[in-house]
């Protein structure tokens, strides 16, 4: 029988998009289908997971994320653990989202050159201490009695300020509840989008976010104020 494998599956090559070679037949692609689409093919009849091309190939990756790079085949459990995980990238090299141990980690702040940060933990941190106009830090605990709303302001400006001089940064303890908040209450703002779209863009970047009730009322209340009307029903078990 054939293998069937249990995990992601990349291909790389430089022109060609997985998206594009679902919507028409083989046969328009015969001509310019790089080896990497070929194989692509060939894998996804033997996986039950996606297998995705990199649009540009492994050199405009590497590139864009050097540090992911390694020569590494085989990992160990004990490796795996140790693993260091990054922040999502919301907007490319403008916007991540991520968790208060990584906004502490030096390395991951020079790898994306993170040059302003949104702190949403209670605790300070000891980061950027040095310049602090380029640290905006909204001290609330993630609980229903929680007021973010009226920091939806701050966040967006500051975020406006920044992100053209370098990226910047989001970060709660988890990056699930409070953090996603600001995102989508930013993405709403900036790029004119109804909750509901930037819930899914954010879900897409980390699937694991969950903000709390309180903070998706107050996320329908600053759609409201774009929208003069709430768009999005935030009703469970949608959101």
């Amino acid at each position: 029988s054939p293998f069937v494998s249990s995990s992601l599956h990349l291909a790389f090559d430089t022109g060609i998009d997985i998206r594009e070679l679902r919507k028409k037949p083989s046969s328009e692609y015969n001509a310019k289908e790089g080896s990497a689409a070929r194989c692509a093919r060939i894998m996804q009849r033997l996986t039950r997971f996606p297998v995705m091309i990199l649009r540009g190939g492994y050199e405009r990756f590497t590139t864009s994320y050097h540090y992911l790079r390694t020569q590494k085949i085989f990992w160990m459990p004990q490796e795996l653990e140790a693993f260091k995980t990054y922040p999502v990238e919301i907007l490319p090299a403008k916007l991540y989202m991520g968790n208060y141990k990584q906004a502490c980690d030096s390395q991951i702040q020079k790898d994306l050159k993170i040059k302003a940060h949104i702190n949403i933990c209670e605790e300070d941190g000891i980061f950027f201490l040095e310049d602090r106009e380029k640290l905006l830090h909204i001290p609330i605990p993630d609980s229903l009695e929680a007021d973010l709303f009226s920091h939806f302001i701050n966040i967006c400006h500051f975020i406006d300020a920044h992100v053209h001089k370098g990226a910047v940064l989001v970060f709660s303890t988890f990056g699930i509840s409070r953090c996603s908040t600001a995102v989508m209450a930013y993405l709403i703002h900036s790029c004119k989008l109804y909750l509901k779209n930037a819930w899914n863009f954010v879900q897409k970047c980390k699937n694991n976010i969950r903000p709390n009730r309180a903070f998706v009322k107050q996320l329908s209340d600053w759609e409201q104020r774009f929208y003069i009307t709430a768009i999005t029903d935030i009703s469970e078990p949608n959101y």
